[in-house]
């Protein structure tokens, strides 16, 4: 670089619009003097080249980062981290948790298999034989694997839509007619392990494409939205039980109001033991949940389990006092001991619940992601998005051939895990050590269990989600955008279908993506007097626009879906459309009325400073369109300027000149006090003419 752009240490010293006063001394602090820079004399001094690495060398250095060990390693974490598990430090902590978590699964996991429409004893079986899989391969070491109300819920829906047999827990077996007469028949167990299985083909493909980002597509208003309406589908679906309402189950759209109606109509039959036996459960485990368990909180991190106990008092009160025959009250009934036998799933019906399994793929991944990266944050550890799409795949390809649902991580299960000082999936193996027991010599001592007692325990447990509809208020405030995200997500989910419901939601966030990076931040910038600083003069009422001079900030990406619209806020900003102008111009000289000159004498506009430092990117249709502009404000005598673009949107600049033959006429600055500095000179330049 030669003598003359040398940069010399002055001091800060600025004229009324920012021009640099040279040589100047004094206390209020210091400036780096520096010639006025075009960006590609910029380039030029400081040696700027394009990265250039080819497919080629890409592909090489990658094959070069593959270590097998490590990719056994990370494919197994496990292998990992369990050499290096401290008994002596880690051992009491995950025992004490998974005897709480197992306590917590016994309730929940059989009111869950109620609400998926299948045996309460699935619940259990999703407790066990997915989670030793997901101890293998997880990377989250707090989460507690199972039943979640919302996949269970979903998964119930499909069940009650083509299953056609159903195997009641005392072996009766009923056959309703199909809604689709080409379908063969299938029990319920049979559609919710082939939906098990579908959704593990899914995650597998996902986990083989590195789609783990993939759950991004779903945001917390979103996710907010749709489990507050899927919590109310929860509580219309355990109606009949709560009060032993002689009502059949909805199928297909509009299932909610429809529910709702048969509920109140057939309120005059309800059963009254059924609705006191579920008053006296809810009021117990509300009080438990408002009033006794913050105060035990205070003394120990243990929670006192008032679902098992809400279970153990109901079978034995229905035990001696014969609840099912004397008062008509459903019971769980018959609950097999042992291991399942292994049975694959109905491969034929995979085509017909596809679309089902997906959506029920992206929730379950969604929830249990999320759940892990809350611990991952509060513990500091990482846990890999894709390790979990194979974790879950896995864990629910075991489960499809042990008649389970598809398996999400658990929120409450999964925070009461870490509190009670859970520290790795050891815990989860100590939950199943348990839950082995049960399932194979206690599992029957539940058999007199009212279902009204499940039922409650599952609608108290979902308070939280049912208050979630409060989260409108806030989303209102802080964003419309958001508000309507959630509206319409919670609006369908709840009045159409679950399906339908996350659908509408992931269409209306990417539009509202669309419509926001459609029409982004726009503004006019003035300089602050005596510095360099310019800024949006509409927020900052000391900066002064400059004579002659309007600068406009763009921030987004300039493609062939934004150029109108960058061209129409453009104009707005700056007072005038230059084509129109043109246009009025050529009328003028046609008729002659008038001078033609005496008409701009009121346009002072003489350059448009285009400040590019927050443009994302642009392609060769904006690259086109800054062209036509620059050419139309050139008749007017009118300087168009860029300043301030980062290095890629500087290429595509030279690589469609070069592409296209064109002579590159864009003038280009690094900042916006070059090009205003530099708009300066040639202005009085142009006066001493």
């Amino acid at each position: 670089m030669g003598d003359e752009k040398r940069p010399l240490v002055l001091r800060k010293n600025f004229g009324q619009y920012g021009s640099v006063v040279e040589n100047g001394h004094g206390t209020d602090g210091l400036n780096v003097r520096r010639p006025v820079y075009q960006l590609e004399d910029l380039n030029r001094d400081t040696e700027y080249e394009t990265p250039h690495t080819t497919f080629t060398e890409k592909c090489g250095k990658k094959i070069k980062e593959i270590r097998p060990l490590s990719c056994v390693l990370n494919s197994i974490p496990v292998l990992k981290w369990l050499p290096r598990y401290s008994c002596r430090k880690n051992f009491l902590g995950d025992l004490i948790s998974g005897i709480t978590v197992a306590i917590m699964h016994i309730p929940q996991g059989m009111a869950y298999g109620l609400l998926g429409s299948v045996p309460p004893v699935v619940g259990i079986y999703m407790a066990f034989f997915p989670v030793l899989i997901y101890f293998l391969f997880g990377t989250s070491r707090h989460v507690s694997i199972g039943t979640f109300a919302i996949v269970c819920l979903m998964t119930g829906k499909v069940v009650n839509q083509y299953s056609s047999i159903e195997i009641l827990q005392n072996g009766t077996v009923v056959t309703t007619p199909s809604p689709n007469l080409e379908l063969p028949l299938y029990t319920n167990v049979e559609v919710a392990t082939t939906v098990t299985f579908t959704v593990a083909m899914i995650q597998l493909m996902m986990y083989s494409l590195r789609l783990g980002v993939v759950s991004t597509l779903l945001s917390e208003t979103l996710v907010n939205g749709f489990t507050c309406a899927s919590a109310f589908h929860v509580v219309s679906s355990q109606l009949k039980d709560l009060f032993g309402l002689p009502i059949k189950k909805r199928r297909g759209n509009f299932g909610f109001p429809l529910t709702i109606y048969d509920s109140v109509m057939a309120l005059p039959n309800a059963n009254r033991y059924a609705c006191a036996i579920s008053a006296v459960a809810c009021v117990l485990l509300i009080l438990n949940n408002e009033l006794f368990k913050p105060m035990l909180a205070k003394r120990t991190r243990i929670p006192f389990p008032i679902e098992l106990v809400a279970v153990v008092l109901g079978t034995t009160a229905s035990y001696f006092l014969n609840l099912d025959s004397e008062y008509g009250i459903s019971v769980v009934g018959h609950i097999p001991t042992g291991f399942p036998t292994a049975t694959p799933p109905a491969f034929s019906l995979i085509p017909t619940v596809f679309v089902d399994s997906f959506v029920i793929t992206m929730v379950s991944y969604t929830v249990t992601m999320s759940m892990a990266l809350i611990f991952a944050r509060k513990l500091m550890y990482e846990v890999d998005s894709n390790q979990e799409l194979l974790a879950l795949g896995f864990s629910n390809t075991m489960g499809s051939f042990f008649a389970c649902m598809p398996v999400t991580a658990s929120l409450s299960r999964s925070m009461i895990q870490q509190a009670v000082g859970g520290v790795t999936q050891i815990a989860s193996i100590v939950s199943c050590s348990i839950l082995l027991v049960i399932l194979l010599w206690i599992g029957p001592l539940f058999e007199s269990l009212p279902r009204c007692v499940l039922a409650s325990i599952i609608v108290v447990a979902l308070k939280g989600m049912l208050f979630q509809c409060q989260s409108i208020v806030k989303y209102w405030k802080l964003s419309k955008w958001d508000a309507l995200v959630w509206i319409v997500t919670f609006s369908t989910t709840l009045f159409i279908q679950i399906g339908y419901g996350l659908a509408a939601g992931v269409a209306v966030s990417l539009l509202s993506v669309f419509i926001q990076g459609y029409k982004p931040y726009t503004c006019l910038l003035g300089v602050v007097p005596n510095t360099d600083l310019y800024l949006d003069i509409k927020r900052y009422k000391k900066a002064q626009e400059i004579p002659g001079i309007k600068i406009f900030r763009y921030s987004g990406g300039l493609s062939f879906a934004s150029r109108a619209a960058f061209k129409d806020l453009l104009s707005r900003k700056i007072g005038f459309e230059p084509t129109s102008l043109l246009r009025k111009r050529t009328r003028l000289e046609e008729s002659a009325s008038r001078s033609v000159s005496d008409d701009y004498d009121d346009l002072l506009t003489r350059c448009i400073i285009l400040d590019f430092s927050a443009l994302t990117f642009v392609d060769p249709s904006g690259v086109d369109q800054l062209r036509q502009l620059q050419s139309d404000y050139a008749k007017l005598d009118i300087a168009l300027y860029i300043a301030a673009c980062s290095g890629p949107v500087y290429e595509k600049f030279v690589i469609c000149d070069q592409e296209e033959g064109i002579e590159s006429k864009f003038m280009i600055f690094p900042t916006i006090h070059d090009a205003v500095l530099f708009a300066q000179s040639n202005a009085l330049r142009t006066k001493l003419i």
